[in-house]
């Protein structure tokens, strides 16, 4: 008889680095990891019951998003936007999210309009009693108008830059405003949904703007949780995930 193989399938492999960069770029992303934190392989290996092989792959796919900076000799950290970059980062976001508006503005369906008012009821929701989830929320509202323009250049590059905006914040602004957001989400939606695409362009430059004004030069004082403290709610999420996806 042979011996069967111990090599893990590729698909297994695969779904390991998946639920791995998704628990992170969450973690990252809602400000529980913040700039700078370090990401050392054995203990996010730990955490996940990984390889450090299996957690190197999903640490180089954040790090092509510009999430994660790996620094050579000192292992992978959450990344950390110059306050020269910043600038640059979101009038580049500025510039995207108006050919976002320009691509949508009286073309949603009605099914698109119930799905993002639906998204912002969220965003109410968690407003004042869940911070993380309401920057996560925040974050995806742009995420989600993208993905609707159908484009999978603008997907992607929103995504990324969206998340790095999110880095920007953690780093240099004051404490996060939901309200703001819940309110110019709105009225980004009804602009949209009347097809009047100047003024959708008009109130994201206007809620955008008012994102990177909270930003200040001096940067925050880091909490040093530690690491795997950080992720035990997100390894749980994934595996609630990973079974709710099993039994569909």
């Amino acid at each position: 008889m042979v011996a069967k193989s111990s090599k893990p399938k590729r698909g297994v492999t695969t779904d390991r680095v998946g639920t791995i960069y998704r628990a992170l770029r969450r973690a990252i992303i809602e400000q529980a990891l913040e700039p700078g934190a370090k990401l050392p392989e054995d203990a996010i290996g730990e955490r996940f019951g990984a390889s450090r092989t299996i957690v190197r792959h999903a640490l180089g796919q954040l790090a092509s998003e510009g999430l994660v900076e790996l620094r050579r000799n000192k292992g992978a950290a959450v990344a950390t936007p110059s306050w020269d970059q910043a600038r640059d980062i979101f009038d580049v976001r500025i510039a995207m999210e108006r050919l976002v508006m320009s691509r949508l503005a009286g073309r949603l369906t009605r099914q698109q309009i119930d799905q993002l008012k639906t998204h912002v009821a969220e965003e109410e929701k968690a407003r004042g009693r869940d911070e993380p989830m309401s920057i996560r929320l925040a974050t995806e509202f742009h995420i989600v108008l993208a993905e609707m323009t159908g484009s999978e250049v603008l997907e992607r590059y929103v995504s990324e830059v969206s998340s790095r905006c999110g880095l920007i914040l953690a780093l240099y602004s004051r404490p996060h405003s939901s309200e703001c957001a819940v309110s110019e989400h709105r009225q980004i939606i009804d602009a949209l949904a009347k097809g009047d695409a100047d003024r959708a362009i008009a109130m994201m430059d206007q809620h955008l703007e008012a994102v990177a004004g909270r930003a200040l030069i001096v940067a925050r004082p880091n909490k040093g949780r530690d690491i795997k403290d950080i992720l035990a709610g997100y390894t749980d999420d994934e595996s609630a995930r990973g079974k709710n996806g099993a039994r569909r």
